[in-house]
């Protein structure tokens, strides 16, 4: 049996769209949240335990394994339908959550978080695929202020709600708080269509594809985050982590060229209209989790803020963003051209960053600063999403919109490992109960300036966005 071509979705009214939206909207408000609700628990869960430097594995093992499970969703999307496949992944994701909520040590809290990687690998990827299923290309940047509210939702209430529940009750009720909204979530897409799939698609064939790309990100993603204070940066351990990382994805590439359907599409990637936006989502995401998981860090040791505040602090940021990604859906409506804004935003975000490097800390002008980031960071992922889906075309829309969260993911784990490895080396001996003290009486100078390295390494990279985002090809919608 021969699957026919998929059909191109036709129009639809505001009314219909917005059945869609209430459906999709909470499985990437799940997604979206985690980022920023667990911001602002990091350095109370790293006093609970008295360890400190095992928390970038919080976030990067998430990253982690969402980002293996990335590429999978698409394929097995494009295959199975995309409904089903994303009930599958909100049921994992409130699994690893439960595991998390009962964590007695941070190895059992790191372990639960891979499993909710595992399922939040499809969370956010799948519910915009679903979209891309049912609403017109050039109706879906008409729409994405509503996409911009739920990560307005997400990013505003995150730290807010993330810093009062850690300063009133207990970080643990985090992760008991995902569990209603995922049953919820479940229920309420069983109620949707169950959109195109086709059953010749390939799914997941490239087990061992699947295997060298998990080999080679764990071991550079370890030897970043330990080199520094589990061993130097110049030793064995990371010269044999840095050479593992290297022959297992120079395997995995020489595989995919002789695999029918490989788990990582490089073909996908040999089209720069693709490949620029990917690489604009990596940057972009790199800078954002540097920012917003490690400033509550930095808010706490430096300025010996509360969870509370480091909160508030951090919603500037994500207001920036809402704003940011609001204005741009409305600009690519109007002009029909996703390229330009990406441009202006990582000039935006560079200049924040070296500003934060710079310039005395101090409250008001880490949230103005982190306010100017926010804005920044907020043009690349509406415009990267739809530069890809029109680069990529129905046929390979799910690997395209699997290769856009990929890039998030790897981006985000980068920036969370990296950053922490060079402010650990710079800050070797932290006591825990720094992070939890609220004197008023601010970190010396080397706490500082571990962080404002830490910043110009963001901000290096920030410029690397802007360089790739000036030569991403010129496509009108």
């Amino acid at each position: 049996m021969t699957a026919s071509p998929p059909q191109q979705p036709q129009e639809v009214t505001r009314a219909q769209f917005l059945s869609i939206y209430t459906v999709v909207a909470l499985p990437m408000f799940l997604g979206a949240v985690d980022q920023t609700l667990l911001a602002t628990a990091t350095p109370a869960i790293a006093a609970h335990f008295g360890d400190l430097y095992n928390t970038p594995w919080i976030m990067s093992v998430y990253m982690l394994t969402s980002a293996v499970t990335v590429p999978i969703y698409g394929r097995l999307g494009d295959r199975y339908g995309r409904r089903e496949v994303l009930r599958a992944a909100v049921c994992l994701f409130v699994l690893g959550a439960i595991a998390c909520s009962l964590a007695p040590s941070m190895q059992w809290l790191i372990f639960g978080r891979a499993i909710q990687g595992l399922g939040g690998g499809g969370l956010i990827s799948l519910s915009l695929a679903l979209i891309g299923d049912l609403v017109p290309v050039r109706q879906r940047a008409g729409f994405q202020g509503y996409f911009s509210a739920t990560f307005t939702a997400s990013n505003v209430l995150g730290p807010m709600l993330g810093g009062m529940i850690v300063a009133n009750f207990s970080w643990r009720l985090l992760f008991i708080a995902y569990i209603p909204i995922a049953v919820f979530a479940v229920w309420r897409i069983s109620k949707l269509p169950r959109g195109s799939h086709n059953p010749n698609a390939p799914g997941v064939r490239d087990v061992a594809g699947i295997v060298m790309f998990s080999i080679g990100i764990t071991a550079l993603l370890f030897g970043l985050s330990s080199a520094g204070h589990r061993f130097d940066w110049l030793s064995w351990q990371m010269a044999a982590l840095t050479g593992i990382g290297l022959v297992a994805w120079t395997i995995m590439y020489w595989h995919a060229r002789r695999h029918p359907a490989p788990f990582f599409p490089f073909e996908l990637l040999r089209d720069p209209a693709l490949r620029r936006p990917v690489l604009s989502v990596m940057c972009m995401a790199f800078c954002l989790f540097a920012l917003v998981f490690y400033l509550p860090i930095y808010l706490q040791l430096a300025l010996r803020s509360g969870a509370g505040q480091a909160g508030m602090l951090l919603m500037p940021v994500m207001l920036g963003n809402v704003v940011s990604a609001l204005v741009t859906g409305r600009v690519v409506e109007r002009t029909g051209r996703p390229q330009p804004p990406a441009v202006v935003g990582f000039t935006l975000v560079a200049f924040a960053f070296f500003g934060l490097a710079l310039l005395a800390p101090g409250a008001t002008l880490i949230a103005s600063l982190g306010f100017l980031c926010g804005l920044g960071l907020g043009t690349v992922m509406p415009t990267a999403q739809l530069l890809a889906q029109v680069a990529a075309g129905r046929e390979h829309l799910g690997a395209a919109v699997a290769m856009i969260s990929l890039g998030r993911m790897l981006g985000a784990a980068l920036g969370t490992a990296v950053t922490g490895a060079v402010v650990y080396t710079l800050l070797p001996d932290v006591d825990v109960k720094d992070l939890v003290r609220t004197d008023g009486e601010q970190g010396g100078p080397e706490v500082i300036r571990a962080f404002q390295v830490a910043y110009i390494c963001a901000g290096v990279v920030a410029v690397l966005g802007l360089i790739n985002a000036s030569r991403v090809p010129k496509i009108k919608i």
